[in-house]
């Protein structure tokens, strides 16, 4: 039996990086997917290559939606409700950030400091706000996050030393704090039938510097940095009735490089 058949999932970021795999493991499993992402053209595309891919196209849907405004989130709940009669889980795995994200901390002014943050974690906020009393009025629900190994121990600087990389403190604050509001929102809304969990993944490949790929593996366990692929168990794990009795959690996916 596919783990999520009959399942509504709608993927925030959905034609992304990790959102595009989330999509596709979702059809895979029997369930329905829906790509609510800001890119009409990217979320055209995602839907174009899993049908020629053989997919069934019934059981997909793209909705452009911003996360950081309310309206156009409930439009796209609306629509999707619309299309599928249910929705049944949020995936949040867009991963929004503006054009001087990345900067070395002495160099983070406060005005970007404030919209980084303000676009990823306000938006996970936002989303599951929305999403939230839906699930309330429905009766079921069902929301993951996508956090970090970074929301979970301090960075590990030494590993960027040598490239142009480095950790954002935006990405440090928003990830951790991402892991306490599915917390929150377990508490407020108990005894509605909905769950809210986070999925902490290690490093993910993406065209990083041989040098930085060398320094990060020298603190896992097995693999090393990860594909994303390897994060879909976990995620389909969250997403299906054999965690439903889970909430509240952070499911940390990364080859023991947090031991």
């Amino acid at each position: 039996m596919p783990m999520l058949k009959d399942t509504t999932v709608v993927v925030s970021g959905g034609a992304g990086l990790l959102g595009r795999r989330i999509v596709r493991a979702v059809l895979e499993e029997g369930g329905r997917a829906v790509i609510a992402d800001i890119n009409p053209e990217a979320s055209a595309g995602v839907v174009r290559d899993l049908v020629q891919q053989g997919f069934d196209e019934s059981a997909l849907f793209a909705v452009t939606t911003d996360m950081t405004d309310a309206a156009s989130i409930r439009d796209g709940i609306d629509a999707a409700m619309q299309r599928f009669g249910t929705i049944d889980a949020l995936v949040c795995s867009a991963y929004p950030r503006n054009r001087n994200y990345g900067r070395k901390l002495p160099d983070v002014t406060y005005a970007d400091f404030c919209e980084n943050v303000n676009l990823h974690l306000g938006g996970y906020f936002l989303l599951a706000q929305q999403f939230s009393e839906a699930f309330a009025a429905q009766g079921h629900g069902n929301i993951v996050f996508l956090s970090s190994i970074y929301g979970v121990l301090a960075p590990r600087f030494e590993i960027y030393d040598g490239t142009p990389m480095t950790m954002p403190v935006e990405y440090a604050a928003i990830k951790a704090a991402l892991q306490h509001l599915a917390r929150y929102f377990a508490k407020y809304y108990r005894g509605r039938n909905i769950r809210y969990n986070c999925i902490s993944p290690g490093g993910i490949l993406d065209g990083q510097p041989e040098a930085f790929i060398e320094a990060y593996n020298r603190h896992a366990l097995n693999k090393g940095m990860l594909e994303a692929d390897d994060i879909l168990g976990g995620v389909l794990f969250l997403l299906s009735g054999h965690s439903r009795h889970v909430t509240g959690q952070n499911l940390v996916i990364d080859d023991g490089w947090t031991l």
